[in-house]
């Protein structure tokens, strides 16, 4: 079982806080049941005995029965320690109907220091956001890092490594099973087809699964372009199957709940506001990508637009796509403490490509930095203040932009 340091110091961070439940979100294989498993590894190494740690996962077999709030209740209170902190453990807590008020019942109690995980954003609304609103932190797990993959997978040639990287992606698992090309390719579809059924579908109550799969489709092969409800339900007619633009709306939602999407919202620089319409969508993951629309191929542009969104996220920025007349800067990226306008192109050695690029990073007339993302591997480059980096570069630098030295 590989760590992940990086989570499990997220999580340690909130040990002996009963008053608010831990939550771990994320898509699902994301590694999730991995960190609670090194999370309870964890807290034996500091010496808490065994007796003092419950661990759930409602995956499991075992806890098939325990189908409703009461009886999850029931279950847990004969294990709760009688002296001191109970550390409680539930992996996949969405397979509990209503498990909020068996949740929220014993967080009433402050010997119970409890931690949950989800493969839906739904646990973190109706009755819990009723129950538990502002009581509880949610810690966001996302696939392997670039550096993690590497890493995971022992690979020490960068070049060999991000190619794979970005035709398998991220997921955790594909570390278990024979790197041979067919076996990846089931495995991924078999997530995006547990995905789209066990946390959409059913959690949902979704009845055309086909409609819905089409709407991800469409995702998957519109990465970083504009899109609108009208746009994909105008794409869903002419593949035969009509359907309204609420419909398209609730399933779009459904898809970012399921964290396999993420929506980025356009900022009108000039006007520094946000605009309400032609959203952004990204992938969690490339390997899921792949796996429902094929290989990268043509959109290779847009593959690398993605991997950066996602280790923006990774490292904490808010993320949206900066808008001004005819141009547009792919990402602004904003923390408490500093901004970065950033544009990703695989290659800016084509001369009108490069004037392109870099007109619209010089439309922002602030001083934050500015960062031109391409495979183009070149020595350090400054155009006017725009700092060119190669891409692999930047997924390996562990610090923040502004400190970093690629």
């Amino acid at each position: 079982m590989k760590d992940r340091k990086s989570y499990i110091d997220h999580v340690s961070l909130y040990k002996n806080t009963p008053e608010l439940i831990k939550v771990i979100t994320g898509v699902r294989r994301s590694g999730k049941s991995t960190i609670m498993r090194l999370y309870r590894e964890h807290l034996l190494s500091l010496g808490i005995p065994a007796s003092s740690i419950i661990s759930i996962n409602f995956e499991d077999f075992q806890y098939r029965s325990i189908l409703t709030a009461e009886l999850l209740h029931e279950h847990l209170l004969p294990l709760l320690a009688g002296d001191g902190v109970t550390y409680i453990l539930l992996d996949e807590i969405q397979m509990v109907e209503h498990w909020e008020a068996a949740v929220n019942s014993l967080r009433l109690d402050r010997s119970n220091d409890i931690y949950l995980t989800g493969s839906n954003a739904a646990i973190l609304s109706g009755n819990m956001a009723t129950l538990l609103s502002g009581r509880y932190v949610e810690i966001k797990v996302m696939p392997l890092s670039f550096p993690e993959y590497l890493e995971f997978h022992e690979i020490s040639d960068t070049v060999e490594g991000f190619n794979r990287y970005l035709e398998t992606g991220g997921l955790p698992g594909l570390i278990d099973i024979p790197q041979n090309s067919t076996v990846v390719s089931e495995y991924l579809n078999g997530v995006v087809n547990t995905i789209i059924v066990k946390d959409i579908a059913a959690m949902a109550r979704v009845r055309d699964i086909d409609m819905l799969r089409k709407v991800i489709d469409f995702l998957a092969s519109s990465i970083g372009q504009q899109i609108t409800a009208s746009k994909t339900a105008h794409y869903l007619t002419s593949t035969g199957r009509k359907c309204s633009n609420d419909t398209v709306d609730t399933y779009l939602r459904l898809l970012e709940d399921a964290y396999i999407v993420y929506r980025t919202e356009r900022y009108n620089i000039k006007g520094k506001n946000l605009m309400k319409t032609n959203h952004k969508f990204y992938m969690v993951d490339m390997g899921l990508r792949n796996a429902l629309v094929g290989a990268v191929g043509q959109d290779y542009g847009s593959a690398l637009e993605n991997l950066v969104f996602l280790e923006l996220l990774r490292r904490g920025y808010r993320v949206t796509t900066g808008s001004y007349k005819e141009f547009e800067i792919d990402f602004i990226a904003e923390r408490p403490d500093e901004k970065l306008y950033i544009q990703v192109c695989a290659s800016i050695m084509d001369e009108t490509t490069r004037d392109r690029e870099i007109r619209s990073l010089k439309f922002p007339d602030d001083n934050y930095p500015k960062l031109l993302l391409t495979m183009d591997r070149v020595p350090f480059t400054d155009f006017d203040g725009i700092r060119q980096v190669y891409i692999p570069d930047f997924l390996l630098s562990h610090k923040p932009v502004k400190d970093s030295q690629v």
